[in-house]
């Protein structure tokens, strides 16, 4: 089996970046933004997973990055989720027109 190439793998970095970048502007629902922003981190972890592996391969500074990342997406998807469960409680809507409340 033949394994994909540096320019396959960014390619995919690609599409999954602009495929969030899309849903993250386009979308009103507060969920759907946020697995939009998920889908933009995991682009970027794929491409410095890709870049590690062709251009570096004896280093790990691109897994080391990508587990940071990981991290990071963990921590902000519990707090996104926290701040939309408690919009939820009060507007009883996850819109993001809803959320113009908490500008205040």
């Amino acid at each position: 089996m033949m394994e994909p190439g540096l320019d396959h793998l960014l390619f995919i970095g690609t599409a999954l970046f602009f495929i969030g970048i899309y849903g993250f502007l386009t979308r009103r629902n507060l969920i759907t933004m946020l697995m939009s922003l998920e889908l933009v981190l995991n682009s970027v972890c794929l491409n410095f997973i890709a870049f590690n592996k062709y251009l570096w391969p004896d280093r790990l500074d691109g897994l080391f990055f990508t587990v940071f990342i990981i991290a990071i997406a963990a921590a902000e998807a519990a707090v996104a989720i926290a701040i939309i469960i408690h919009l939820f409680w009060n507007h009883k809507s996850i819109d993001v027109h809803a959320a113009e409340e908490l500008k205040n």
